[in-house]
């Protein structure tokens, strides 16, 4: 596989670009959160937004994987960032644990083989129990903190070595998820209810906007992968916009300190927000903690009143 970024817009037309690179906090673009570009220009400070001009065309390559950077620069982000990326066979040995508290077994996905694994091929058995269904699993929620480029969620390739991993064989939290809608799925209908369900159900958080760029590509990619092999077809467009929608809502940069987007000072968010609260508002500086989604609850809540266990958001 090419480890370039897809914002060709043979790949990615502008419309799913423009939601890709959107902030739902603040209803503007997600910001470099780096200074790595900066050297290209004002436009690529990193306070500053990303727009598609600075990322197409002829700048269509300049964001890449941590494993095409040099080393240099890896070494600078790993310095400045703490930026650490995790090989695949740890990112599933961690994964397993999750699974087999939820299975209340071992070797579920897969069986752990030194620094690789072997996955299980056999349609994967859930315990006799009505609170631990296949749905159920598919809804359960997911969060990757600092995420980078999503490798825990989805494994389109190893972030260490770069090496691709057969879509069968991947390892990540979503990735998991879609096993489970892929063998439990009968028509074309149900696997698009219960496929848009399990992107619902994952998210992520990032500091620097070329990785979490990265890692929103990094899911809706996958879709496509998840979509060609069962239902032997590509995303149509409107399909495509409604899952980067989901998507640019559950990756979400922020600087995981003060629960604020990049370089923001926090101001208090005075009322929970349902879907519609946010439609059309131009100056939502005063809800710079930021905002997620709860699509079951259907409400817009605040990331940081879930983790200090707000009662507002119960």
């Amino acid at each position: 596989m090419a480890f370039t970024i897809d914002v060709d817009e043979n790949k990615w037309n502008k419309e799913i670009l423009k939601i890709l690179i959107l902030d739902r906090t603040t209803n503007r673009n997600i910001i470099w959160g780096t200074e790595d570009y900066e050297y290209l220009g004002e436009a690529y400070n990193s306070h500053y937004p990303i727009s598609i001009e600075l990322i197409t065309g002829n700048h269509s390559n300049i964001i890449k994987p941590r494993i095409l950077k040099t080393r240099e620069n890896q070494g600078n982000r790993t310095k400045n960032k703490a930026e650490v990326f995790t090989p695949s066979w740890i990112c599933n040995k961690q994964n397993n644990l999750i699974d087999k508290l939820w299975f209340e077994r071992d070797n579920v996905f897969n069986i752990e083989k030194n620094k690789s694994w072997e996955s299980n091929s056999d349609k994967i058995k859930f315990p006799n129990n009505k609170n631990k269904t296949w749905k159920k699993y598919v809804d359960e929620r997911r969060l990757e903190i600092t995420c980078g480029e999503a490798p825990y969620l989805v494994s389109r390739y190893d972030a260490v070595t770069g090496a691709s991993i057969d879509l069968f064989d991947r390892i990540g939290l979503l990735d998991r998820k879609m096993r489970i809608v892929y063998e439990n799925t009968e028509t074309e209908k149900e696997w698009l209810k219960w496929s848009e369900r399990a992107f619902q159900s994952v998210y992520g958080f990032e500091f620097q906007g070329d990785s979490l760029l990265l890692a929103r590509e990094n899911l809706l990619a996958s879709y496509c992968d998840y979509m060609k092999e069962r239902l032997n077809r590509e995303p149509t467009n409107k399909e495509l916009i409604r899952i980067a929608k989901i998507i640019s809502w559950n990756l979400w940069q922020m600087d995981g300190l003060t629960y604020t987007i990049p370089y923001k000072k926090a101001k208090e968010v005075i009322e929970q927000m349902s879907f519609f609260d946010l439609e059309g508002k131009e100056d939502i500086d005063e809800y710079e903690f930021c905002l997620i989604k709860d699509w079951r609850a259907k409400k817009i809540v605040v990331f940081r009143d879930l983790i200090n266990g707000d009662k507002k958001n119960e």
